[in-house]
């Protein structure tokens, strides 16, 4: 990696809490941090790096153009004309992304390939996201929907209920958020299985490996299967009919990566019929959701709409990284963490 020029400029170009910007500044003596939050889209919660946009004056467009020229260094790509990155940023080398899963933006804004690096936020999510992924699993597992439409009509019957000790979970994808979901299953008794694109030795918290070709052999087994690898080329349509199929009755899917690495339609059908136990979904095909889908009204869904890992710890882990990163970056010995990987797309 070359090293950097003895001053860097660092935009920062999502809202962030003025302490962790100030956390940025102090981290190196050469770094010149730019951060005007009247310019940013409005955020709407702690840590949303997508916001409400503003209505900028002329003189305001002007003043970001400006701030945007001279950005050796962003954190998050730019809102307004982010297809327009290296035309308005021509000093730019480096983006440290807000979201693991930045494959779909790089493509969208045209960065794909480019001589600039992203760095992604993989792991930040990983707590967030496994917890809804066990209080799903949980919520189904131990029969919480018939005990609330029982509370609802005042019903009291006794009956009994499933455990999730014993269980085995095909987890595809197994890198901080599988692995993170792994570990919370295995409190519960809970084994699993990792899917990893390349072959690689299993270890905790995996009780076995494979790898994404050979997934159709461990389906049958798997009486929780998650997803939570990126969406590539690979990936898009992984999970299928017949793939749904090959699952045991009543198993439960869980998504915690893209929509479409599963097929919607036949997910939703294959809840529809009872034959699978229940859906756990972060992320859908298109999203929002589109209004005609069953999975509105399915009694055995819990639909999140793309934001089970909103949470107030998110800005100060994505800081954390970006930190840590800035300091092997300006030490020009180190490789970033997360670099993406243009070939693989993740």
């Amino acid at each position: 990696m070359t090293v950097p020029d003895p001053c860097v400029d660092v935009l920062i170009a999502s809202y962030l809490e003025q302490d962790l910007v100030d956390r940025i500044a102090a981290c190196d003596p050469r770094i010149r941090v730019s951060y005007a939050p009247e310019l940013l889209p409005r955020p709407r919660w702690h840590s949303d790096h997508i916001g409400v946009p503003r209505d900028l004056t002329a003189g305001e467009h002007d003043r970001w153009s400006s701030m945007l020229r001279t950005a050796d260094v962003m954190f998050d790509f730019d809102w307004r004309h982010p297809e327009r990155t290296l035309e308005q940023s021509p000093n730019l080398r480096w983006i440290q992304a807000t979201s693991a899963g930045a494959g779909q933006l790089i493509e969208k804004f045209g960065l794909s390939r480019v001589p600039l690096t992203v760095t992604t936020a993989a792991g930040v999510h990983a707590d967030p996201l496994a917890e809804f992924a066990l209080a799903g699993i949980l919520h189904f597992t131990r029969g919480l929907p018939r005990l609330i439409a029982d509370r609802l009509t005042r019903t009291w019957r006794k009956q009994e209920t499933t455990e999730l000790a014993g269980r085995h979970a095909l987890i595809v994808g197994a890198g901080k958020i599988g692995s993170r979901t792994a570990e919370l299953l295995r409190c519960f008794s809970v084994t699993a299985s990792g899917v990893a694109r390349t072959p690689r030795p299993a270890g905790a918290p995996f009780d076995s490996m494979t790898t994404t070709d050979r997934i159709a052999e461990h389906l049958p087994a798997a009486d929780i299967l998650v997803i939570s690898c990126a969406l590539t080329d690979d990936t898009r349509g992984l999970i299928g009919r017949r793939e749904l199929a090959a699952l045991p009755d009543g198993a439960l899917v869980v998504n915690l990566g893209r929509g479409p690495i599963i097929d919607e339609d036949a997910l939703a059908e294959a809840l529809s019929t009872g034959r699978l136990g229940g859906a756990v979904l972060d992320v859908t095909s298109t999203e929002p959701l589109r209004e005609d889908s069953p999975l509105w009204t399915a009694d055995n869904v819990i639909l999140s709409p793309h934001s089970a890992a909103n949470v107030p710890s998110e800005n100060g882990k994505i800081v954390d990284l970006f930190v840590e990163n800035l300091g092997r970056y300006l030490s020009g010995d180190a490789a970033l963490i997360n670099e993406f990987d243009f070939d693989a797309g993740y």
